[in-house]
């Protein structure tokens, strides 16, 4: 694997990239990822980097999200937060890669069997702990009101609905709460998409 270009990333579009993100996920979970030369990667990118996307990633451990994509250094930008929720900050790293550095690809990261998703079905109140889970409480909330069983964190099935609707939320908030993002993407310069990584697999579904 080389290191991306300016040039390279200019001729690509937003469907391209996610192509990319999604073969690369079929090498990953076929195990077919290749040993990058990050020594040699790291010099080139020394003075400059060309991300062709960014991606919101949970901070759980098990998902390296560069190896699920089998993308190397300088090819996407990742912000880790426990839930994969939208916030301010995250805002602003996102404004920053796409207006500024010139990512054309926005992702949403959700996974199953996420902590923090279960912390804030169980409503866990302990230090910032509980300013985080905040952010994730609408997802609760939303499909609380609508879902036909047990809604508990002891529901897989529960869980992976708030997961779902939780990767939802941050997507509108990006919409509704950044007019820079909004009007690129109406514009057609970037594209934001959702996604559920499978722990079980590593698969990851694209949300339509």
């Amino acid at each position: 694997m080389k290191y991306l270009t300016d040039e390279e990333r200019i001729i690509l579009t937003p469907d391209d990239i996610v192509n990319i993100l999604k073969r690369g996920n079929k090498d990953f979970t076929e195990n077919n990822l290749t040993i990058r030369n990050n020594s040699a990667r790291i010099r080139k990118s020394a003075l400059g980097q060309f991300p062709m996307a960014v991606i919101v990633s949970c901070m759980d451990s098990r998902i390296p999200v560069e190896d699920v994509f089998h993308r190397g250094i300088g090819d996407i930008f990742v912000a880790r937060v426990a839930g994969n929720f939208v916030n301010d900050d995250i805002l602003g790293s996102l404004e920053f890669a796409c207006k500024i550095s010139g990512a054309k690809l926005i992702m949403i990261l959700g996974h199953e069997h996420c902590a923090a998703i279960e912390s804030a079905i169980n409503n866990v109140e302990i230090g910032k702990v509980t300013t985080m889970l905040s952010k994730i409480q609408p997802a609760v909330i939303s499909v609380s009101d609508a879902f036909d069983g047990e809604k508990s964190s002891a529901n897989p099935a529960f869980v992976n609905a708030v997961c779902l609707q939780n990767v939802k939320n941050a997507i509108e908030v990006i919409r509704t709460q950044s007019p820079i993002l909004k009007e690129m993407e109406e514009n057609g310069k970037i594209k934001i998409v959702g996604g559920i990584y499978s722990m079980e697999t590593g698969r990851v579904e694209f949300l339509s």
